[in-house]
């Protein structure tokens, strides 16, 4: 008896489309008709996989990423959803898991709305249409979520869904921003504290010292649903929270938003925007500091903030973490020498133990291990007797790829094509007999753009196969052999990360870990 793995979704646009009475959509009623059609079917029930409030562009659904797993390990037979659209929107996650890995798998999908059956080979091509159509609608609507929210923020509204430390959602007017006062107390006392000569560390000493919850925690205390903490140093305040409050405008009652922005709308994953991109209107709240502290304070910062003498960023910046606590560790600078340090340990008693080491010792370690590596891995005359066969393998490669991509904007192309046709078809504009003839010129071409693209991935599995040999290790340290200066760039390419801790008492060892990005 086959075993089915059931997956159900309910997404927040759903949910805004509900009314009291329609409750077609929900949770319930998808597993009610899942579970009724998997049992004429005669199938066993594995599990119910169920996300409640993701988007079908969501890729961190943790019950679709839990069945993922499942089916990797082939612990059932078929995934049964009641629409396409429930499993995914997305083009790409189509053809990688329905019409990819779930067959490789062997694992049959079964959709029941629309039809889809991967048993069913005749139906691949009305699957990705719908796939087609799943992802067009997605990036109209992020298109114009995105086009609202921006003219809000053009208007000075805020959008997001929490309110800056110090200020509260104005219960009486939407998008407006009211003061916090127990919270704005500290907004003062900071930038007071700060314009008295208090560095930004002894300042969340301080505020540690005496108990005075960190913004997130104090979101948290006020009935926010906010994140919760995944240590107790998560509680307390730290440098950064210090220093970006004393330079956020919003305190002075100008509504910037926009600092970040989303990459692609297939992903919550943000970057950072360039500051003229941000959205900043003056006065549209209450402002917690007087605009002469401000002023006061953003000078005192710019005096205090004085580059290595080259004018560059230390060739470790945001690569060292302390060992202790987990969190980066800074740069200081003492009788003309650089350290790096963990700013943790000052924050509050028993926060850490807190890690510190020169930057020149630790320069030192990671020339020692590197050249190690390549005394240990590097063979000149063997490389030197590859390096030909290597370079022709790879310039196959290349081509190989190349026309793959062709083939793959063709099929694209086709599939584009089809989906238009299958379009004016519904609308009347093209007749049934001229829309076979077409659907069936459009197969054809992809059955062979297909097949193109599968040989030549098979081709190319075969070439990595033979590159591996080659050692990429190898080649990369080949660039950097017997070093013995580092610069940003090198540690850039080289290094992932790097974790320090405690110098070892009585000697002058300090355990080191270096994690390569190779």
């Amino acid at each position: 008896m086959d075993k089915v793995a059931i997956y159900c979704r309910l997404s927040e646009e759903d949910r805004d489309k509900l009314n009291k009475t329609d409750d077609s959509e929900s949770i319930k009623n998808q597993k009610s008709m899942l579970l009724q059609y998997a049992m004429q079917q005669g199938w066993e029930i594995y599990n119910i996989y169920s996300d409640d409030d993701y988007s079908g562009a969501d890729r961190k659904r943790p019950e679709f990423n839990r069945l993922l797993h499942d089916a990797e390990e082939r612990k059932f037979d078929i995934v049964l959803c009641k629409a396409q659209s429930r499993f995914t929107r997305e083009l790409e996650l189509v053809e990688k898991y329905i019409h990819g890995l779930f067959p490789r798998w062997g694992i049959r999908f079964v959709s029941l709305t629309d039809n889809a059956d991967t048993d069913d080979e005749n139906n691949k091509k009305s699957r990705q249409i719908h796939a087609l159509m799943n992802e067009w609608y997605l990036e109209d609507m992020s298109r114009n979520i995105k086009s609202t929210f921006n003219t809000k923020r053009e208007n000075g509204y805020h959008i997001g869904a929490f309110a800056l430390y110090g200020y509260m959602k104005d219960p009486d007017e939407k998008g407006h921003l009211i003061v916090d006062e127990e919270a704005a107390e500290v907004v003062r006392e900071v930038f007071s504290l700060f314009l008295q000569g208090m560095g930004k560390t002894a300042i969340a000493k301080r505020l540690n010292d005496r108990g005075i919850p960190n913004p997130t925690e104090y979101k948290r205390l006020n009935g926010l649903r906010y994140k919760q903490p995944d240590s107790k140093n998560s509680t307390l305040w730290k440098y950064s929270a210090i220093s970006d409050m004393l330079t956020n405008e919003m305190y002075i009652g100008n509504m910037v938003q926009g600092k970040y922005g989303s990459i692609s709308f297939k992903t919550k994953e943000n970057k950072p925007r360039p500051k003229d991109q941000w959205y900043r209107v003056e006065g549209t709240h209450e402002p917690i500091i007087d605009r002469e502290t401000w002023d006061r304070v953003q000078l005192m910062i710019k005096g205090r903030a004085k580059p290595f003498e080259t004018g560059n960023i230390g060739i470790f910046a945001s690569k060292v973490h302390c060992s202790c606590c987990g969190y980066k560790m800074r740069s200081s600078k003492s009788r003309g020498e650089h350290y790096l340090q963990c700013a943790t340990k000052h924050v509050a008693k028993g926060a850490c133990e807190g890690a510190f080491i020169s930057v020149k010792t630790l320069e030192g370690i990671v020339i020692d291990e590197l050249n190690r590596m390549t005394r240990e891995f590097l063979d000149k005359d063997e490389l030197e007797q590859r390096i030909e066969f290597l370079n022709d393998l790879t310039e196959r490669k290349k081509k190989l790829e190349a026309d793959i991509q062709k083939y793959k904007n063709l099929l694209d192309k086709s599939a584009n094509g089809l989906a238009q046709s299958y379009i004016d078809k519904n609308n009347g504009e093209l007749d049934i007999a001229t829309y076979n003839i077409i659907v069936k010129q459009f197969k054809e071409d992809q059955q062979k753009y297909e097949k193109v693209i599968s040989d030549g991935e098979k081709q190319i599995a075969e070439i990595d196969e033979r590159l591996a040999a080659g050692d990429n290790r190898r080649e990369l340290i080949e660039q950097y052999t017997n070093i013995t200066k580092l610069n940003r760039e090198t540690v850039d390419i080289m290094i992932d990360k790097i974790v320090v801790g405690r110098r070892i008492k009585g000697t002058k060892n300090y355990p080191v870990e270096i994690y390569w990005n190779f």
